[in-house]
Order: C-alpha cells, then structure tokens, then sequence
C-alpha cells in the first residue's frame, strides 16, 4: 500500500493545504472558514516547535471561468490577475493569514509540471482516448451522474438541475482523454481500511467508502470544446480537465520535477483541508493518480462542513455570499477568527447569524475573556505599582488553577494540533478563562486589598500573580487563533521582556507553572474587546 502523508520518512514539514479556489469572484466567508482554519492549525504546529508549510492560493483554468471572463469582457488571465490582486490576495493579509505560498495554477512553475505528470501517465499507460456523453456542471466543472440530478422547479421546471448550483447542467458529448480510475477502487479501499482516519470526518468517510464500493468509472481527463486550460502535451486539441490541473497543485507547489530536495522534505500532505462538496476529487481521485504515478497519497484529507445562511450553502451562486469584511468591520479581525472555529464543530454544517456572533462575543470574548484581562492588570497597577507580585502563600484554590490550566493546555494541544477539533480546543481555553473569573470572584481580592497585614499582603499578591499567570497560559494558547488580541495581552503582561517573543512560546509549555517571574511590569493596554457599536448607527 502507498506510504501516506503521516508516514513520511525523514520529513520535516508539516504541510497543510486549503483548496486552490476558483476565482470566478470574491471571496466569501465559506472560502475564509477553510482558510482560517489551516492558518490556525499551522500556527499551533509552529508554536510546537515544528516546520511547517501551508499553502493556498487559485484555481485559474476552466470554462467557469472562461464564461465570467467573456461576461466582463476580459481575457481569462486578465480576469484572474485581478481578482487575486484586488480580492484575494489582500483578504488573507486582512485576515493575518500566514501562509507560506500562495500559487496559481495559471504559473508557468505549475503548468510545465502538470504537463510532465500527466504526460508520465499516458506513458505508462493509464490514460488512454474515448469517447464520452453525459449532463455537465460547468459551476462544478464536473460531469454528474443521472442519480446525482434533481428536478427543476419554476423558471427550470422540466429541466435537470445540479443539486450544489441549482442551475441546469448541459448534455456534453467530446472525444477526450481518459484515466483508468476505474482500476484504483480496491487500492483505494485497501487505504481506506488500513488508515481509517484517512478521510474525516466518519460520516465524510461513510461516503466515499459506500461510493468507491459501487464501483468507479473512468474519469475523463481532457476537454476539446475550450481551451482555456494547460494544454495535453500530446494532443494539444484538448485541454486537460481543470480538476486534475487543479489538484496537481499540492505537488507543484513543493518543488515536484523541479526541486527534489524541497519535495522531498514536504510532500505529501500531512492535512488536505477541503469542503464536502469537493471531497471526492481529493479522497478518490487525488489518491488514485498518485498511486497511478508511484507517489505517496496524503495523511488525512479533511472535510469541513458548509456553512448556511437561511437553510442555503453560503455561495455566491445562491446570492448568500457574505464578505468577511462585512464582520471583521463591525468585530475584528480577531474575533472573526475565533467565532467560526468556536460556533461550528469543524465536519459538521453551520448556520452564521448576526445575533449569534454578537451575543457570543459579548459573553465569552468582552465579558469573559477581556474583562478578566481589564481586571487583572487594573488591580496589579492599584495594589502593586504595576509590579508583579511573587506568590508566597498558595493553597488548595491555587492547586485547582494550577491544574486547570495545565488540562486545558493539554486537552487544546490534542484537539487543535491532532484532532482538528478546533471548537473542542477553544471550549477547553474558555473553560479555563471561566474557571479563572470563578477564582478571583471567590477570592475577593478587592476585599483582601483591605487587609495591609503581611498576611492580607501576602494573600492578595498570591491571588493577583495566580490570575496573571494563568493570562500568561491563555495567550499562548490563543496566539493561533486571536494573534492580534494574544500580542496585546503578551505585552500588557510584560511577558515579552521576561519570556521572549509571544510566538517562540511552545504550546506543549503553555500549562507549565510559574513561567512569568514575579517583577513583571504589568500595564492596562487597551481593552482587548471594545463593546459593540449598534450596527443600524452605520448605515
């Protein structure tokens, strides 16, 4: 069986991809969601100490995009070059995405590979030419199967409709090129078997087991009727099919037939993250050209559920693709970044709404989370001069914050770096910044601030250093998901002097103890989450 992605001998990158997107438009906060997600799962393996590589970028060829070009009366590669240079580009920098390379499938870097690849194919004999008719997506860029149709309704009453884009596919008939797939469906469930957590989640397995296991067809692997795409290097009447083109990436991208050292260091993935509606092309066809080629099939591929907005996918074809500037304006960048981990169990569909947002940053971010921050350093500046105070006389109520927060480091380091429970990591940190506002509440140190006894001093400085401390935890374990907002509190914490940059700090560290040595300079920066401006006063 192929060697997969978490087997790789002698690796040193952790590699995680997004899908290469389609740029016949904007971004949408479906698209940002995957792309948010990678990032933070990146940003934790770099704060383990790792090296890592994440890659996004475009997906440029097809008649998709062929058909919005013309429409907007540009060429294809104008089309492109100024979406990701005006639309996609700038939102992964606004959103503080750290990605390592962003390619185009448009790059010569790329198309000379795929070339190569699909050429080594043909060579070894497992593509071969015939002929092929059936209904055609152009949103998916995908011949459906007949059972995959459903019936129109209204203005498309009588018509067959794509069940993903609601639009009536096309009855194609080509001459193409066309890769033995159908000859990979006992390796593939030999994979499938072997490594169970291959595809995730379980019921995004349940799926594509049942699938291979009727059997797979062919795949028809070029177009003649465009020819907006990477030419077939020998037949240069055809194009090859832009889905082959496109998952090629996660091999040209790291040096494939161009850098053998990077390649070999990186490939394959260790984390495909995909949506659903595009988890067969990476868990059956992905695989299956690999194995055809002799190279080794990725780690996991994992599948994010949609997201929905009034019981429809987010989409721009539906007319409910959100911005995420749309938010980020009224919430920030940070908050952004953690309510669609923290508000939708990754795998799983999730509905967005306005209210749900507010009310969640409201309770768990301002008033939980960034009012502890306020409090804490308000009371070191008021009782200590801003100086932090050594602990000299802990108890059982400081054993208990000891320990919580050492399980909530370990249990976040389990579900963001291995599990992608990303909700479950976050509910671990937040049930801790909880436990925290429990401890000073029964602690009462405002109370304690009264008694100017050694005892009563001794006390409050203890109850003060334990609060700080456990911050100290929290923003290291929060640095991936709220960079921006954990930098603040690094530094309100005067933990850069102390300890050094926010982001040499190790997570697997994090629920240590006593890290942040008593002297600290602690100041009250700005609140980390300023209270909600009332939306209908902007408009």
């Amino acid at each position: 069986m192929a060697a997969t992605g978490s087997e790789k001998q002698g690796a040193a990158a952790y590699y995680v991809s997004t899908p290469i997107y389609y740029v016949n438009d904007a971004p949408h906060l479906g698209h940002a969601y995957t792309t948010v997600a990678g990032d933070v799962l990146t940003r934790w393996h770099r704060q383990r100490g790792e090296k890592v590589w994440y890659l996004t970028g475009t997906d440029e060829h097809g008649q998709k995009i062929m058909r919005t070009a013309e429409a907007n009366g540009v060429t294809p590669q104008e089309w492109c070059d100024k979406l990701v240079e005006e639309a996609w580009k700038p939102l992964w920098e606004h959103l503080n995405i750290a990605n390592d390379d962003f390619i185009r499938t448009t790059e010569k870097r790329h198309t000379d590979r795929v070339k190569e690849f699909v050429q080594d194919l043909y060579d070894k004999g497992e593509i071969y030419k015939g002929g092929y008719e059936g209904p055609y997506c152009v949103g998916c860029e995908e011949y459906k199967l007949p059972g995959d149709l459903v019936d129109g309704e209204g203005e498309y009453a009588g018509e067959k409709l794509c069940p993903i884009h609601k639009k009536p596919v096309e009855l194609l008939k080509e001459e193409n090129y066309f890769f033995k797939l159908s000859e990979y469906g006992p390796k593939l469930l030999e994979l499938y078997e072997a490594d169970p957590g291959f595809i995730q989640p379980e019921s995004a397995r349940n799926e594509v087991v049942n699938f291979v296991k009727q059997g797979l067809q062919d795949l028809s692997i070029s177009r003649s009727t465009f020819d907006w795409g990477v030419k077939v290097p020998w037949d240069e009447k055809h194009v090859i099919y832009v889905w082959i083109d496109a998952l090629l990436n996660y091999a040209t991208a790291v040096g494939y037939n161009e850098n053998p050292a990077k390649f070999a260091e990186t490939f394959p993935a260790n984390v495909h993250l995909v949506g659903k509606d595009i988890l067969r092309f990476h868990a059956i066809i992905w695989p299956a050209m690999l194995m055809a080629n002799g190279l080794p099939v990725p780690g996991r591929v994992a599948a994010n559920g949609w997201l929905m907005v009034g019981g429809e996918k987010m989409s721009k074809s539906n007319l409910t693709g959100i911005k995420p500037q749309d938010l980020t304006s009224h919430f920030g960048v940070d908050a952004y970044r953690w309510y669609f981990l923290r508000a939708i169990a990754f795998g799983q569909d999730g509905s967005f709404s306005w209210e749900d947002f507010t009310a969640r940053y409201t309770s768990e971010l301002a008033n939980d989370y960034g009012n502890l921050a306020s409090r804490v350093a308000a009371m070191v500046g008021k009782y200590f001069g801003g100086a932090l105070p050594a602990a000299t006389a802990a108890g059982d109520a400081e054993t208990a914050v000891q320990e919580g927060l050492a399980r909530a480091a370990a249990t976040a380091d389990a579900k963001i770096g291995d599990e992608l429970d990303f909700q479950g990591g976050i509910l671990a940190i937040f049930d801790f910044v909880k436990q925290v506002n429990g401890y000073l509440t029964e602690q009462e140190p405002w109370k304690v601030a009264k008694d100017d006894s050694p005892e009563g001093r001794a006390r409050l400085a203890t109850i003060l250093y334990t609060a700080a401390e456990s911050l100290r935890g929290v923003a290291v374990l929060l640095n991936s998901v709220m960079p921006e907002t954990s930098q603040a509190l690094w530094d309100s914490l005067g933990a850069e002097a102390a300890l050094g940059a926010l982001g040499e700090q190790r997570v697997q560290d994090a629920g240590a103890w006593g890290l942040l040595p008593a002297g600290s300079t602690v100041t009250k920066g700005a609140v980390l989450f300023p209270r909600l401006e009332d939306p209908k006063k902007d408009q």
